[in-house]
Order: structure tokens, then sequence, then C-alpha cells
């Protein structure tokens, strides 16, 4: 079983690398029609926009880019909508259904990022209860008591 699991894995990987690529492919042939260049051009200009360039300062390593950290999701979101609109107003529906997909995902990725870390953390550490909290407080317990009967 579980080299089962793990070709279930790599294959819903693969299928996800395929399908975000080639939303990628539509969001870049759909600003290349919008600015009227060819894609290599749309693709250097989408690549300058979202690329992060190791930086030194103060003995710390740091990225730089154009976009503040805080910036990539909601413009790479807000391109995906354009795209989707775009596609749409056509009446392509595969294309609408990938960048639709690919703006969820994108939406959802933090999430499931923290829940997949938080729950293989769990597996290996136990989680402990800060002495000064009282546990009535933590959602996460719940308080039986069991009684026997004789």
């Amino acid at each position: 079983m579980p080299k089962l699991a793990i070709a279930a894995a790599l294959l819903a990987l693969a299928a996800l690398a395929g399908a975000l690529s080639y939303a990628a492919y539509l969001a870049v042939n759909v600003l290349a029609g919008y600015l009227g260049t060819s894609r290599f051009l749309a693709g250097l200009l989408l690549g300058a926009l979202f690329a992060r360039l190791p930086w030194i300062d103060g003995g710390r390593l740091r990225t730089i880019g154009l976009l503040p950290k805080r910036a990539r999701i909601p413009v790479m979101v807000s391109l995906l909508a354009l795209c989707l609109l775009s596609f749409f107003y056509r009446g392509e529906v595969v294309p609408v259904l990938f960048l639709g997909f690919a703006a969820t995902f994108l939406l959802a990725c933090r999430w499931m990022k923290k829940a997949v870390i938080s729950r293989t953390v769990s597996l290996f550490f136990k989680p402990t209860v800060q002495p000064n909290r009282p546990r009535s407080m933590d959602n996460d317990v719940i308080d039986v008591e069991f009684q026997e009967k004789k």
C-alpha cells in the first residue's frame, strides 16, 4: 500500500503542476494580447515583476523584488481574474476552468500549507498546554468523565 500511496501522490502532484503551468500559459497569452507584444516579452515582463533576488543587508540574507511580499498573491489573483473574465467573455469553458482552479489553489495554498505542517508536527511532538492557560480555553481538548458501574 505505501507504493500505491506514493504513486497516487506523485500523480496528483504532476496533475497539479500541469494544471498550474497551463493556467500560467493562458495568463501569458492574454497579457500578450492585451499589451500587443509577443508571448516571450509578456513572459519576461511577468518574470521581472514576480522575481525575488537574494540580497545581503546588514549581514542578513534577504530577498528583494519589485513587488512587496504582501502584494504578490493579490496581484497574481487579480491577473488570473482578468484572464478568467476575458475567456469567460469569449465563451471558452476549458480555460475558465483551469484559471478558476489556479486562482482557487492560489488562495487556498497558505491555509493548506498551515494545516499540513501543523498536522505533521503534531505527529512527532505532543502539543503542550501552557501552565497559566486554563484547559477550558483549549478548543482541541474534550473533557469527559467516566464512571464504572458495578
